[in-house]
């Protein structure tokens, strides 16, 4: 039971509600099956041997299997521990129910990812704040199921919320007063500090910060040195109770990467995943209205293969390929082609993992024509009337969006551009990384049902 100990004096602390699910995926795989509630479940990626775990239920962590353990670790730790392959289209319907549930309590502000959320408080909120939190932890409860448990976190600002958020899980509540800081907090390591990162921990220790009480006691232009830019000011300011205004974000590019089974390292293979990830991410694009000017293929390797390179490195390359604002397939998939015999040209290693970004995003209106386009390359003998559909820019936008309408009518498999292969680890596009949820279209295969467990079979 949390007890509600905010006064009406108070309520001016409590102004943000940041909630955090508790190790959302394995949780919503035990929400799914309720067979698997109160063991140890780990959440792979893959079903494939040498994975590792994305999460693991409470269960699993309070027998010390280590984040990101791989399957192999994890079962010399907990013998009994079960494994079931990640399904993102699940969690991201089940992220639209629990949003659903927190609304009837009080309106979301922000989602910052698929397992966590902030609310702004009115005063009238914040006098009873405690209350309204366990009453969120309730609603959860009776709408889905008692395994969704969160921890919630209130405070001034958003930072402090979250830090609060995190000061007291599973399944916790904790409220932070400014006029108890940095007292409240100063148990913490800086690295349990949101915004902290391993580099800006070791430019601390550079200035003689080594708690949360000595960055508590820096000035503000100080903190902007440390952090080399104005995020180090604005968490000076959010950590001291002082909201912080952020422009709104921008989207500067789409893309995807694929992690490459043994299987899948060979040319062609390493060939058909990066044109899948090109289609997924054109789809992505023309659903935001936008062009693409530049595409970056990139890839890594985890081996040594290759003699110039020495024991130890690892092995990266990418290359840039500019072109004309486009939006449609068949042109993005001719940047690729370009990349992509670069790549064989100049990496010198077969990949482990592939990656495609379109960038240099413009809208309709920026796009500025160049009269002289394709004037060099043209072949004299050809007329308006005998160009085929495939010399046509416009032509081309036009069948790329045809084909979205009839995936969006009859469903992803609909149609394709090319032969469909499924890739390793499916979901194409479709991924779930910290602060972006897919939407649903984004989903290129059949979706799962909610309690169709996928469980690893190595």
């Amino acid at each position: 039971m949390i007890e509600n100990r905010l006064t009406e004096e108070s309520a001016a602390d409590a102004q943000r509600l940041y909630l955090d699910f508790d190790s959302f995926f394995a949780s919503a795989e035990q929400h799914f099956n309720p067979a698997l509630r109160g063991k140890p479940v780990g959440v792979v990626p893959l079903d494939s041997p040498g994975t590792g775990c994305i999460a693991m239920s409470r269960e699993a962590k309070r027998l010390g299997v280590p984040s990101g353990a791989t399957v192999v670790a994890a079962r010399e730790i907990a013998p009994a521990m079960i494994f079931v392959v990640a399904r993102p289209d699940a969690y991201v319907r089940l992220h639209q129910k629990i949003l659903t549930a927190i609304e009837a309590c009080v309106p979301i502000a922000k989602v910052r990812s698929i397992d966590e959320v902030v609310c702004h408080l009115l005063h009238s909120e914040g006098s009873h704040a405690g209350t309204l939190a366990q009453a969120i932890k309730r609603t959860l409860e009776e709408t889905l199921s008692d395994v969704l448990t969160c921890s919630i976190g209130i405070a001034r600002t958003e930072l402090l919320a979250k830090i609060a958020a995190e000061m007291n899980k599973p399944d916790g509540f904790v409220q932070l007063r400014t006029d108890n800081l940095p007292d409240q907090i100063d148990h913490l390591h800086l690295r349990d500090l949101p915004g902290v990162s391993e580099g800006i921990e070791t430019r601390l220790h550079a200035a003689g910060i080594r708690s949360v009480k000595a960055l508590w006691a820096t000035e503000r232009k100080q903190a902007r040195a440390i952090w080399g830019n104005v995020e180090g000011e604005r968490f000076w300011n959010e950590l001291h109770g002082l909201h912080v205004q952020r422009p709104p974000t921008i989207k500067r590019m789409f893309g995807h990467s694929r992690n490459l089974p043994p299987d899948w390292r060979t040319p062609d293979k390493v060939r058909e995943c990066a044109r899948q990830l090109t289609l997924s991410a054109a789809r992505r694009l023309r659903r935001s209205d936008q062009n693409a000017s530049k595409m970056t293929v990139s890839m890594r390797s985890r081996t040594y293969e290759h003699a110039r390179f020495g024991e130890g490195k690892k092995l990266r390359w990418s290359c840039e390929i500019p072109f004309a604002a486009t939006r449609n397939d068949r042109a993005l998939l001719e940047a690729l082609a370009k990349g992509l015999q670069r790549s064989v040209e100049e990496a010198g290693f077969k990949p482990s993992s592939v990656s495609v970004m379109l960038h240099g995003l413009l809208a309709d209106a920026e796009i500025q024509c160049d009269l002289f386009t394709g004037l060099a390359d043209a072949d004299p003998t050809q007329t308006a009337s005998n160009q085929t559909a495939s010399d046509d820019p416009a032509r081309r936008d036009r069948l790329s969006n045809v084909m979205d309408q009839i995936r969006a009518k009859h469903g992803p498999s609909a149609v394709s551009y090319g032969p469909k292969v499924e890739l390793p680890g499916g979901y194409l596009g479709a991924k779930i990384a910290f602060g972006r949820i897919p939407d649903l279209q984004d989903f290129s295969e059949v979706q799962t049902e909610d309690g169709a467990t996928q469980f690893y079979s190595n």
